[in-house]
């Protein structure tokens, strides 16, 4: 990974190839040259969306020093696979874990590298750590479906479906009114062309597995983690971020809740209280 460029702020994409062979797309935002870096951010976007709806924060945590890359989940974005696919139950971990190998190869050693999740990527992240598939030095959670907030019929369909047709996709039933209060992200969210709201059964089983089996482990987190997330989140239930934060080692934990806030924390109109809270959980340890 390069750590700096002639042309700050600007992504550079890389087409990287994952172990089955399928293009997984990312970006790098480098730092300018002669920038102090303080760390890496490794960004793992959420379900049906992609990694170009992060560029502001990218931006913004360059500006703190930190480079950046992102990239594209399999089955999303301008990666291969099929939309909302997967291929195998651990293949959203897989992936994360080589495309860690393949940024820690292209850093100093020295250099920190930090994953930051929001809503499925959150949960992919926060499962990525707490089966020590990789070291990392921080972990930045943006509303984790920690809780998806499952019916009682809904979590019969996920024991029995993918048994059955693991690959069959349907709707994620997500509400795109109900990421932001701002309208103008609404609208952009709704005609972008690389957003989709697919999801197989397959997926939907990981994340309904991974969720409790994560939340379950966290009195015994060790990784130092920042968890922000929404209270008026309806898209993910927040109760699974507080059960998390509650059983977590204070210590190794941070966790805010913004009560009026919807999914997307990083996008709602005022998203400065945000912003602040990272800034000053990355300034006090990096």
């Amino acid at each position: 990974m390069s750590l700096s460029s002639t042309s700050p702020n600007l992504p550079v994409s890389l087409s990287f190839v994952a172990r089955d062979g399928e293009k997984i797309a990312a970006l790098d935002w480098p730092l300018a040259p002669q920038a102090r870096v303080r760390g890496v951010v490794l960004l793992v976007h959420g379900l049906g969306e992609h990694m170009g709806r992060y560029a502001h924060v990218a931006r913004q945590l360059n500006e703190w020093g930190f480079a950046v890359r992102a990239y594209d989940q399999y089955g999303h974005g301008e990666s291969g696979g099929p939309r909302g696919g997967l291929t195998a139950d651990e293949r959203l971990l897989d992936d994360l874990a080589d495309m860690v190998d393949h940024t820690r190869a292209r850093m100093s050693p020295n250099t920190p590298l930090l994953v930051l999740g929001h809503s499925m990527g959150g949960l992919v992240a926060a499962r990525f750590v707490a089966l020590g598939l990789r070291p990392v030095q921080a972990l930045l959670l943006s509303s984790p479906a920690l809780d998806l907030g499952l019916s009682a019929v809904q979590k019969l369909l996920m024991a029995t479906l993918p048994k059955l047709a693991p690959n069959l996709r349907v709707g994620n039933g997500l509400d795109a009114r109900m990421i932001s209060h701002d309208p103008a992200v609404v609208s952009a969210y709704q005609s972008d062309r690389l957003v989709h709201d697919r999801i197989s059964a397959r997926l939907a089983r990981f994340m309904a597995q991974a969720a409790p089996a994560t939340v379950a482990m966290a009195s015994g987190w060790t990784v130092p983690t920042l968890l922000l997330f929404a209270g008026a989140d309806t898209l993910v239930n927040p109760a699974g971020s507080r059960a998390f934060a509650a059983a977590a080692p204070a210590q190794v934990v941070s966790s805010q809740c913004f009560e009026a806030l919807y999914h997307e924390i990083f996008n709602e109109q005022q998203p400065a209280p945000v912003f602040a809270a990272l800034k000053d959980w990355l300034d006090r340890r990096f």
